[in-house]
């Protein structure tokens, strides 16, 4: 792990504390997940993926609110770590979490499928035999 990896995955510890405890505004969901945190290799830069539960209206608000308290996470940033400049920061939504829960559901109701499939085949075979 080199000098940047282990910067970021501070950083994303400290961003996720700060949105966890510092911002105040109700746009912003209890459940909220700093998934990603990618950091430029001279440190200016960081582009913090997040993820909420919600509908599309309330991720778009979050994510207003987010992009609005950048200025003020940057501010913590600095508060709470030590390095010598601090990124500019902007943040993208991470809908991996939902895909995976999505692709999780279809693969269960494949599975049903299957065995209704499997079920019907074998009481078609023990009718053949009578």
């Amino acid at each position: 792990m080199d000098r940047t990896d282990r910067i970021a995955s501070e950083m994303k510890r400290v961003v996720s504390d700060i949105i966890r405890t510092e911002l105040k505004d109700p746009r912003i969901p209890v459940v909220t997940s700093v998934t990603r945190l990618k950091l430029a290799k001279d440190l200016k830069f960081a582009k913090i993926y997040v993820s909420f539960f919600g509908n599309e209206a309330e991720k778009k608000g979050a994510m207003q609110a987010l992009k609005a308290s950048a200025g003020l996470i940057r501010y913590q940033i600095g508060q709470k770590m030590t390095i010598r400049a601090l990124p500019e920061l902007t943040f993208a939504l991470d809908e991996s979490i939902e895909y995976g829960s999505y692709m999780t559901e279809r693969i269960s109701q494949v599975r049903a499928e299957d065995k209704l499939k499997e079920a019907k085949a074998g009481e078609a075979a023990e009718d053949v035999t009578d």
